[in-house]
C-alpha cells in the first residue's frame, strides 16, 4: 500500500527492496570478512580499530547517510539501520552510529565549520560524535566515542554547538569495550551551529536517529548471540541425546528467535517513520530502543546459559556479546527510562 506521495506505508510490510538487500549484503560481507572476533578483542580496551574505521568510511558508510547537497548519497534511515544491524552483528570496534548521527546533524547546519567536520569524517579522520544529553553547567556526561572523537555536537542551552579540541578526552575503561569518555565543554573551542527552535529540532532528530541505529545494532548483536548458542547445541550431547533436543535449551532459543524477529521489525518501522513521517509516530523510537536493549540482554543471557560453564569464560565469544549488550544499551542512561518517554508521548497525543 502506498500513500499519495508514492511512499510505501511501513505499518505492516517489513520486506526490503532489491537495493536495500544489496546494501545489507554488501556490508554484511565486509564486516564478516574484516571483523572476526579476534579483531574485536585486539581493539580492546579502547574499542577502536582505526584501520577498520578508514576502510568502512571508504565503503561509504558515513557518506551514504548524508544528503546529496552535502556530498552524500541520500540513503534513508532504513538503509542505515540495515548497516547498523550488520555492524552490531560482528561488534565492529568503530564509531559507526556516533559518526553517522553527528554527520547528519552537521549536514542540517549551514556553517563552514560544520562542512569541514563532515569533510574530515568522510576522509576517514577522527569523527565528530553526539552528546546524548544537553550541556549542564558544572557537570560532565559520559560521551559515546568520546575517547576518539575530534569534535562534539551538543545542545547547550538554546544553541546547537560544535565543540572541538586538539586531543580527545581520556578513555574511561568499561566492560563493554567502548571508547567512552567523561566530557564537559570547558576548554574546547565553541562554534554555534544553530539557535532557538531550530537547534532543538536538529538535536532531537539526531538523538532519535542515534537510538534507532543503536537499536538496529543491538538487534544484530542479539541475532548473532542466538546463532552462537544454537551452533553450540549442535556439538554437545547429554545422556545420549543432543542438548538442543531438551526443552530447557530449545525453548529459550526459540523465544529469542521470536524476540529478535519482533525487535528487527519494530526497529525498521521506527526507522521508516523517522525518515518519512517523523511526527506521526514519535513513540516508535523509544519503543524500538527499549525493546532492542531488552532483546539483546535476553539473547546474550540465553547464549551464555546454553554454553554452560564455557559460556561464562572471557575466552567465549558469547561473553563478548553479553558485555557489549550491557554496555551499548545503557549509554544514554537506564533503558527503562524509555518507557516513561513512551508514556509521555502517548499521553500527549491522547
Amino acid at each position: 500500500m502506498t500513500d499519495a506521495t508514492g511512499f510505501e506505508l511501513r505499518r505492516n510490510d517489513y520486506s526490503l527492496s532489491e537495493d536495500q538487500e544489496s546494501v545489507r549484503d554488501a556490508f554484511a560481507e565486509f564486516f564478516t570478512a574484516e571483523c572476526p572476533a579476534t579483531r574485536v578483542r585486539a581493539a580492546e580496551p579502547l574499542g577502536y580499530d582505526e584501520r577498520l574505521w578508514q576502510d568502512l568510511v571508504k565503503m561509504g558508510a558515513v557518506s551514504m547517510g548524508l544528503p546529496e547537497a552535502a556530498g552524500g548519497d541520500g540513503a534513508t534511515m532504513v538503509d542505515l539501520a540495515l548497516v547498523a544491524e550488520e555492524y552490531g552483528r560482528v561488534l565492529a570496534p568503530v564509531p559507526f552510529v556516533e559518526a553517522v548521527t553527528a554527520a547528519r546533524a552537521l549536514a542540517r547546519c549551514e556553517t563552514e565549520q560544520a562542512a569541514r567536520s563532515i569533510t574530515d569524517t568522510m576522509a576517514g579522520q577522527a569523527p565528530a560524535t553526539l552528546a546524548l544529553h544537553p550541556v549542564t553547567a558544572g557537570t560532565r556526561q559520559l560521551l559515546p566515542a568520546g575517547a576518539i572523537a575530534a569534535a562534539v555536537v551538543a545542545l547547550d542551552g538554546d544553541d546547537l554547538v560544535l565543540y572541538t579540541r586538539e586531543d580527545p578526552a581520556a578513555h574511561v575503561p568499561n566492560q563493554g569495550g567502548a571508547p567512552l569518555a567523561w566530557w564537559r565543554p570547558s576548554g574546547a573551542a565553541r562554534e554555534v551551529l544553530a539557535t532557538g527552535p531550530a537547534a532543538r529540532e536538529i538535536f532531537d532528530a539526531a538523538l532519535a536517529e542515534w537510538k534507532v541505529l543503536t537499536a538496529a545494532a543491538l538487534v544484530g548483536l542479539a541475532d548473532e548471540a542466538k546463532r552462537l548458542g544454537a551452533e553450540f547445541t549442535k556439538t554437545r550431547s547429554t545422556m545420549g541425546v543432543p542438548i538442543g533436543s531438551l526443552q530447557g535449551v530449545s525453548h529459550p532459543l526459540a523465544t529469542v528467535e521470536i524476540e529478535v524477529s519482533g525487535a528487527r521489525n519494530l526497529t525498521r518501522k521506527a526507522a521508516w517513520f523517522r525518515e518519512h513521517e517523523p511526527a506521526a509516530r514519535p513513540e516508535l523510537v523509544p519503543m524500538a530502543y527499549a525493546n532492542a536493549a531488552r532483546c539483546a540482554t535476553l539473547a546474550t543471557r540465553v547464549g551464555l546459559h546454553v554454553q554452560g560453564g564455557l559460556g561464562f569464560t572471557l575466552e567465549s565469544d558469547v561473553t563478548l556479546y553479553f558485555r557489549r549488550a550491557k554496555g551499548w544499551s545503557v549509554l544514554p542512561g537506564d533503558p527503562s527510562d524509555e518507557l516513561l518517554a513512551i508514556g509521555d508521548v502517548l499521553a500527549a497525543s491522547a
